[in-house]
């Protein structure tokens, strides 16, 4: 979420820093789920992106959905840059993209059919407009010069910087889409393995989820180009971090991981100040250029957590980011997938025998392997497809455990949410592979077909 967060009051001792993570542990039974996912607009007569303002546009929308489904409004200066409702909110991301921020609940049935009610509400309003929105890793066809930019501050420092420090960070910015889900620990041990194995175990859901075969109307030769853009994005604040897997790591060493992360700004007052690739140790000493002789809160600090990029990270709360944005269904599969395994000790414990041998560079290997070739990957003369076979069982045998039953006391617990991910390992076929074979066969090397085909 692009949001300003609302951490609490000033820092007058490091110690509070890791204090603030440690306080989202939470008893297993307070164990939330978030849900986030993004999607592109666009124009249905011009098939280009929608602009901020206008009569097809992201502001449309947004004011749509205010007025007709009772949201409420997040302002930025005097524009509307997002809406909250219920505790959930939807935000834009740079380019334009629509994100839905779910509210932490107890069961994937919940999450799903908050996941259903927002995609409905938004083709409510976008159908009368002419606006669709599709669920892709990346904009198949869009230049980035064809790209909108939002008003918002944060964004235009970003901007700025991205060039700086990689060569792929624009591309990110204002072309790719992502599905993630939030979870809870119950302590620091609980946190350190829920993070080791998500990290670790990333790959596998970016091959599951690979949805991003396309870049400028042609195959880019990945099946997630938006997981390889994030190998080339700024080496300070992405990546698999080895360092998660080293004796004595806990949120103490994350705290040292975050300090050493240039920062991009500081929020004040409504706005953002520019702060771009300065110490967030020289604020702690009221030293920051920025702000001379100033001292952060808290909310500077969970501002800051927000401007880390791992496969995995840690706030309160742990955030899986390894899948590209997708089609309805699979938005549903991911919270199952990353519950199955994390919410349920043994399901945990038997992820964690699954790859506590690998070393750095055989994680390494794999994301990079899942990006390219996703559910056809190898790796050591192992397949993705038979990893993610055995993953997938023990994300099913974690939902069992779990035994949540539908709304209504429906008999079906959350293992059916899993059966997108099964259809896949089944036939081998992840949806970018679906959209290949299309854009080969019926389409005819037609690209502008996937915007009807896969609207939302």
């Amino acid at each position: 979420m692009s949001i300003p967060q609302s951490g609490g009051g000033p820092i007058e001792d490091r110690a509070q820093l890791a204090e603030y993570l440690e306080a989202g542990c939470k008893p297993k039974d307070d164990w939330r789920i978030g849900t986030e996912h993004e999607k592109f607009g666009y124009d249905k007569k011009t098939l280009q992106p929608i602009p901020y303002a206008g009569e097809r546009s992201v502001l449309a929308v947004l004011e749509g959905l205010r007025v007709r489904h009772g949201w409420s409004p997040v302002l930025e200066g005097d524009h509307l840059i997002g809406l909250e409702k219920d505790g959930a909110n939807i935000s834009l991301e740079p380019g334009g993209q629509l994100e839905l921020s779910g509210a932490p609940l107890e069961t994937i049935h919940q999450t799903c059919n908050e996941v259903n009610e927002h995609l409905r509400e938004v083709k409510d309003v976008a159908d009368e407009i002419g606006v669709g929105f599709i669920g892709l890793g990346a904009a198949p066809i869009w230049e980035h010069e064809d790209m909108p930019v939002m008003p918002k501050g944060r964004y235009r420092l970003m901007t700025d910087y991205m060039d700086r420090v990689g060569t792929m960070g624009k591309t990110m910015m204002y072309r790719t889409c992502t599905v993630q889900v939030n979870l809870d620990f119950s302590s620091e041990a609980d946190m350190v393995k829920k993070l080791r194995v998500a990290l670790a175990l990333q790959p596998v859901a970016t091959a599951l989820f690979a949805n991003s075969p396309f870049l400028e109307g042609k195959p880019n030769g990945h099946k997630s180009w938006r997981s390889r853009v994030w190998r080339d994005l700024d080496p300070a604040r992405t990546g698999m971090l080895p360092f998660v897997f080293e004796d004595g790591f806990g949120f103490e060493r994350w705290v040292d991981y975050a300090l050493d992360v240039p920062m991009y700004f500081v929020y004040r007052d409504g706005r953002y100040i520019d702060a771009l690739g300065q110490s967030f140790r020289d604020f702690m000493a009221g030293k920051l250029p920025a702000l001379p002789g100033e001292t952060p809160t808290l909310s500077d600090w969970a501002d800051h957590l927000t401007t880390i990029f791992p496969e995995a990270r840690i706030k309160k709360f742990i955030e899986m980011r390894g899948a590209d944005g997708g089609p309805w269904r699979r938005l549903c599969a991911l919270p199952a997938f990353w519950v199955g395994l994390t919410y349920d000790q043994d399901a945990l414990d038997a992820a964690w025998d699954l790859v506590k041998g690998w070393d750095a560079e055989t994680r390494e290997q794999w994301r990079v392997a899942a990006s390219r070739d996703g559910l056809q990957a190898n790796v050591d003369g192992r397949s993705m497809l038979s990893l993610a076979a055995e993953v997938v069982l023990i994300a099913r045998s974690g939902l069992r455990a779990r035994a949540r039953p539908g709304l209504g006391g429906m008999v079906q617990d959350e293992r059916h949410f899993l059966h997108a991910l099964e259809d896949s390992i089944e036939t081998g076929k992840a949806p970018a592979d679906e959209l290949l074979e299309q854009y080969h066969g019926a389409w005819g090397g037609d690209l502008s077909r996937i915007y009807e085909e896969f609207c939302y």
